[in-house]
């Protein structure tokens, strides 16, 4: 929008422009007014000819109290916030505090930029205290108009985080409200059929590439999660007692898991380095290798949502689950859960092998029963 004509007046620094009255819709003069401070051009509004009844003098007057020092409203604004923000623990200054302390935990950045997006708008300049549950409540409805609802609550759940730091730490009060968490019903388990896991298999076969098949295949027999498998180290790798030791999964604790006569093949068909099994820059292999794991996903003829490394993850607990030999508790261990509800999605696949090991049972009784009932049969009698 090109900017407005402005008409000098007898007074330096002090001009017009042209505008309409937004009492009475009459044309009157809006007074401006200009002038340098450190260096830099200042133009700033002095007012309305009607509703302020401003004048070129006054304006003037205005001028000469900013070029002496008076700050103007906008200043003393941003004055007061920057003296508030030293003094009061609004929810951005509590959040730099958080995220100061938490540094090293898993995730900080993502949670940072879902705080920049979406709390500090709202809320940054708040105090916890001034924050109500009608503000949340707003906040959760607008953006479930446009976000999935496991975003939505990652949002409250890092507000409600926060309360608890500042609360912990006796920065400030918490929220004096529980917030609701959004139920989120996002639970996948996929895995492949049979035949999908043979056709997949066959791919990795017939792909060239040294890297990316080998990772899928560790990625099928030993359940790791994607970022576990790129991290992994050589000094990781137990040859002699068949150990794998995971670092910083995701549970948080380091873990040891079993090393299978399967996953040790796939891993001595890798040349040998100093660094990483899969070598990359800093644990992070190139999206080359990416592109070629979903080629092959392609020309297996997998499901388009199909998620590799979550798949095969689950494929290998499925598998397990269902045979019939490995209890929950041991499943939990193998993959590194750190608590049993989250194995408990595979229960029903154990239930299902211990309902055929029962109907086995039966099964074998009744063959009993009529072996024995043919055997009477054959039986003569003695007179």
């Amino acid at each position: 929008m090109p900017k407005q004509k402005r008409f000098t007046t007898g007074y330096p620094g002090v001009c017009f422009i042209k505008g309409v009255s937004v009492a009475t819709g009459k044309p009157e003069k809006i007074f401006y007014i200009y002038y340098w401070k450190a260096g830099k051009k200042i133009e700033e509004k002095a007012g309305r000819q009607i509703e302020d009844a401003m004048t070129a003098a006054r304006a003037s007057g205005i001028r000469a109290k900013r070029i002496s020092g008076e700050l103007s409203n906008r200043e003393r604004r941003e004055e007061i916030k920057k003296e508030r923000n030293l003094t009061v623990w609004t929810v951005s200054k509590i959040w730099e505090e958080y995220a100061k302390v938490k540094a090293e935990i898993k995730g900080l950045r993502n949670d940072q930029n879902v705080f920049r997006k979406h709390l500090e708008p709202e809320f940054g300049d708040k105090t916890l205290e001034e924050i109500s549950q009608l503000d949340v409540d707003r906040l959760r409805i607008s953006m479930a108009k446009t976000l999935k609802p496991q975003t939505v609550k990652n949002v409250l759940a890092i507000l409600k985080r926060l309360s608890f730091f500042a609360s912990e730490r006796q920065l400030s009060p918490g929220l004096n409200f529980r917030i609701a968490m959004p139920r989120v019903n996002n639970l996948q388990t996929e895995f492949l059929t049979e035949e999908e896991l043979k056709r997949l298999l066959e791919a990795i076969e017939q792909d060239p590439h040294p890297i990316a098949g080998r990772i899928l295949l560790l990625a099928l027999y030993t359940g790791l999660r994607r970022g576990e498998i790129v991290k992994l180290q050589w000094p990781d790798i137990d040859f002699q007692r068949n150990l794998i030791k995971i670092r910083n999964p995701k549970g948080g604790q380091d873990s040891i898991i079993p090393l299978n006569d399967t996953a040790r093949y796939v891993l001595e068909s890798i040349p040998r380095t100093d660094g990483f099994v899969f070598p990359g820059r800093a644990g992070h292999i190139g999206s080359g290798v990416y592109k070629i794991i979903s080629s092959i996903r392609q020309k297996a003829g997998l499901p388009q949502g199909f998620r590799p490394f979550h798949g095969l993850r689950h494929t290998y607990a499925s598998l397990l689950a269902s045979s019939g030999d490995v209890d929950l508790y041991t499943l939990q261990r193998l993959l590194t859960h750190k608590t049993p509800g989250m194995t408990a999605r595979y229960a029903h696949l154990r239930d299902e092998a211990l309902r055929r090991a029962s109907n086995l049972a039966g099964e074998l009784v009744n063959r009993a029963v009529n072996h024995a009932g043919q055997e009477s049969a054959n039986v003569i009698p003695v007179r």
